[in-house]
This record gives C-alpha cells, sequence and structure tokens, in this order.
C-alpha cells in the first residue's frame, strides 16, 4: 500500500518538475518547486514508515519549515529585487 502511495507522489513530483521546466511565468515556476518541495516532504514521510523509521517525520517536517522560508524569501526577491537589506551603510535608518 505505501508502494502505490510511493510511486503515486513520484508520478506527481515529475509533472511538478515539467510544470517548473515548462511554465510561462516565473510565478508558475515558483509554484511548481514548491509543490516539488511539498512531494519530496511526503516521499520522506512514505519512506520513513515504510522502511520502520518514524525519525525521518523529523527530517520531513524541517525540509519542509525550509521549503516555506525558501519559497518566501524567492517570491520577495523576485518581486523586489533584493531581500529587503540596505546595501550601503548610509541607507540604514538611524535610531
Amino acid at each position: 500500500m505505501f508502494s502505490v502511495a510511493a510511486l503515486g507522489i513520484l508520478v506527481s513530483m515529475a509533472l511538478a518538475m515539467a510544470r517548473a521546466l515548462v511554465g510561462p511565468s516565473v510565478y508558475d515556476r515558483i509554484l511548481a518547486v514548491n509543490a516539488f518541495g511539498t512531494k519530496t516532504v511526503l516521499i520522506i514521510a512514505v519512506l520513513g514508515f515504510m522502511t520502520g523509521r518514524p525519525d525521518f517525520l523529523d527530517i520531513a517536517l524541517v525540509y519542509a519549515l525550509i521549503n516555506f522560508i525558501g519559497t518566501i524569501a524567492v517570491l520577495k526577491f523576485v518581486r523586489y529585487g533584493d531581500l529587503g537589506w540596505p546595501r550601503r551603510l548610509e541607507d540604514r535608518e538611524k535610531p
């Protein structure tokens, strides 16, 4: 049963990767990479259950958090051109 789930997740990962490569806009590509990361979390969890190692769930949770933060950072970079840090010391606000 878990092997069928793993196979389905791998197929959907392939489809997400195809969308990331073909996507018409940059936002479609970012969404596809985010979906690929979510599917990676699922495959890590399924592999943990298949091998009888529930500690893989901790790895999956950490990967999910990294995926979320990375997606937000990439979206901010695409929209604003940087991550919001001032380029020079003179541009920083003084207290």
